[in-house]
């Protein structure tokens, strides 16, 4: 039998608390805007009650669906991701897309979005990864990702037990070599 060399990369639950916080205090936020759009209005820059009230009511939804994405995973006991001979299995996050073989990967590349360091694995057929979702909030930011920057799958440091330059260098290397075999 051979042995797979492979590469474990746990979720970091104190990574995933520190989120959990940062939502929840933008879910707060967002119903301080929705009870006050009269008062937050004439108080910041004039705005209009109603664009006041529509932000508070996007912060809830957008950061409500973050918390409860985080909470979720911090219940989750698999690795956050593992990288072997046979390709990447992405756990990382509420929209990870799971096992990814390296010969439907032609590139790994660090990118930057909302100033937030990624990994984008830029597939040979992103258009199966995006339709074989069955969560519509998955396969909805895949979409998005595709048509903003050219791939569906991106992978973050965020919630692992590593930085994100160490997630990029195991991932890049282990790439060029499995490249390298074909």
């Amino acid at each position: 039998m051979i042995k797979v060399d492979q590469i474990e990369i746990p979720l970091s639950k104190n990574k995933l608390a520190l989120l959990l916080i940062g939502s929840t205090a933008f879910v707060l936020a967002g119903i301080w805007f929705i009870t006050n759009p009269k008062s937050l209005s004439t108080e910041y820059n004039h705005k209009s009650p109603e664009l006041v009230f529509a932000f508070g009511v996007a912060s809830i939804l957008f950061f409500g669906l973050c918390a409860f994405l985080i909470l979720r995973k911090m219940f989750d006991n698999k690795p956050g991701l593992i990288i072997n001979d046979s390709g990447i299995n992405d756990n990382s996050s509420g929209t990870s897309v799971g096992f990814i073989p390296w010969k439907d990967i032609e590139a790994v590349r660090k990118s930057v979005v909302v100033n937030q360091s990624m990994i984008m694995v830029v597939v040979n057929n992103p258009e199966e990864y995006i339709n074989k979702q069955t969560r519509l909030i998955t396969k909805k930011a895949m979409q998005i990702n595709y048509k903003s920057f050219g791939s569906p799958i991106f992978i973050s440091a965020n919630g692992l037990k590593c930085d994100f330059n160490e997630l990029y260098d195991s991932i890049n290397s282990r790439f060029h070599t499995q490249n390298a075999k074909k």
